[in-house]
């Protein structure tokens, strides 16, 4: 009992000295989170300059917390912080952007089949569950909420691999090809062809084909290099 009183008391949202730690993470990974969505949704473009006066009066926070974000954001590298010059988004080459997706076709392939012989049947249930919120997002169109559903999905996957050097991995090419994929459905044609390329994904996952899965999860790869490639 002694430990679970110890416990209680640590998380005890009556201990402000509990809470300060924990909302300044909060309104940075907000502030991060706001800022990447610009990055996705090309508010804020690859290659150009970050205001930082004009984005901390847009979002309205200190310097200090948007300072803490676009730290987060060169870890993903999705912004470059350049020393007395300045933060810039970053743009990659159409070389690194095939050789990422390359390389994440494999990883994810792996994925896909660890998955199906690790996850419990509760884990893939919830996948299952994400994808139909997927689906209801793409049903209204909705593009951003569609997407970052989408990114949940390989995310999940990757988790449920069970090996946490592929989610490693997995996760780093995932945050720097994030605008870059979101691209990838600006077409109601292409969008419609990656939802196919999902569906197929769920029947594989519903039979635990984890060979079906992982073959799935490569093609899908691939073809966001021929429908991102004349972007990049």
């Amino acid at each position: 009992m002694a430990i679970d009183r110890e416990t209680e008391s640590e998380t005890d949202p009556r201990d402000a000295s509990a809470i300060a730690p924990i909302a300044r993470s909060s309104l940075h990974e907000q502030v991060a989170g706001r800022i990447r969505d610009m990055i996705i949704e090309g508010r804020l473009a690859a290659g150009s300059r970050i205001n930082e006066a004009a984005l901390v009066r847009e979002l309205g926070v200190s310097r200090t917390p948007f300072r803490e974000a676009l730290r987060t954001l060169a870890a993903e590298n999705l912004v470059e912080i350049r020393p007395s010059m300045g933060s810039v988004v970053r743009k990659p080459t159409p070389e690194e952007v095939f050789a990422m997706l390359q390389v994440l076709a494999e990883l994810e392939k792996l994925a896909g089949r660890l998955c199906c012989e690790r996850a419990s049947d509760a884990d893939l249930a919830g996948l299952l569950a994400l994808h139909e919120r997927m689906m209801s997002h793409y049903a209204r169109r909705d593009r951003l909420p569609y997407y970052k559903a989408n990114q949940e999905i390989h995310s999940t996957i990757a988790r449920l691999s069970g090996n946490p050097v592929l989610l490693e991995v997995q996760t780093g090419l995932q945050s720097r090809l994030k605008r870059i994929r979101y691209v990838g459905n600006r077409s109601p044609e292409r969008w419609a062809a990656a939802v196919d390329e999902h569906e197929e994904m769920a029947r594989a996952l519903r039979r635990r084909d984890g060979e079906r899965l992982g073959a799935v999860l490569a093609v899908h790869l691939t073809r966001t290099w021929e429908r991102v490639r004349d972007v990049v």
